[in-house]
C-alpha cells in the first residue's frame, strides 16, 4: 500500500474511534476500528523504515525520494492523530485505558511485523535477486557477444 491509502484507512478508523468515544462506547466495543488504526500505523512505520534503506532497484528509478517524502508527511499526520487519540482516551477512560491501548497496539504491531511485513521483505528480496540475475546474465551475454563479434571481424 502507499502512504496515502494508509492514511485514508487510519483517518477513517480514527474518526470512528473519536465518535465512539464521544458517545460513550467502550474501547472493547471498538476493537475493529482500533485494529484498523493500529494496522495502518504499523504499516506506515514499516514504510518509514523501508524509506530509510530502499531496495537498489527503487533507488535507480528515483521514486525512493518521493516515497520517503510521502511517508514522512503521513508519519507526521499519524503522530498528530496518536496524540489526539491519547487525549480522547485519557479524558474519557483514564490513564489505565491508554496504557492498555498502547499494550494492545504493541502486540498487534509485533504480530503484523512477524507476518505481513516479513512477506513484503521476502518479496523485495526476490525482486532484487531476480533483477540482479537478469542484469548479470545480460552483462555476460553482452560480453560474449562482443568477444564473438571482435573475433569474427578479426578473422575476416
Amino acid at each position: 500500500m502507499d502512504p496515502i491509502t494508509l492514511m485514508a484507512a487510519a483517518s477513517t478508523a480514527f474518526s470512528y474511534l473519536k465518535k465512539g468515544i464521544e458517545v460513550g462506547k467502550e474501547l472493547s466495543d471498538m476493537g475493529s476500528q482500533l485494529g484498523a488504526w493500529a494496522n495502518a500505523i504499523s504499516d506506515l512505520d514499516f514504510m518509514a523504515a523501508q524509506a530509510q534503506n530502499p531496495p537498489w532497484w527503487k533507488s535507480m528509478t528515483g521514486s525512493a525520494q518521493a516515497d520517503a517524502i510521502e511517508v514522512f508527511a503521513a508519519k507526521q499526520k499519524a503522530l498528530a492523530m496518536r496524540a489526539e487519540l491519547k487525549q480522547y482516551i485519557q479524558y474519557a477512560y483514564g490513564q489505565s485505558k491508554w496504557e492498555e491501548f498502547v499494550s494492545l497496539e504493541g502486540k498487534m504491531r509485533k504480530q503484523r511485523q512477524e507476518h505481513e511485513h516479513r512477506k513484503k521483505e521476502i518479496r523485495n528480496n526476490i525482486i532484487s535477486w531476480v533483477l540482479g540475475i537478469f542484469f548479470g546474465g545480460l552483462a555476460i551475454a553482452l560480453m560474449i557477444f562482443l568477444i564473438w563479434f571482435g573475433w569474427t571481424n578479426k578473422a575476416s
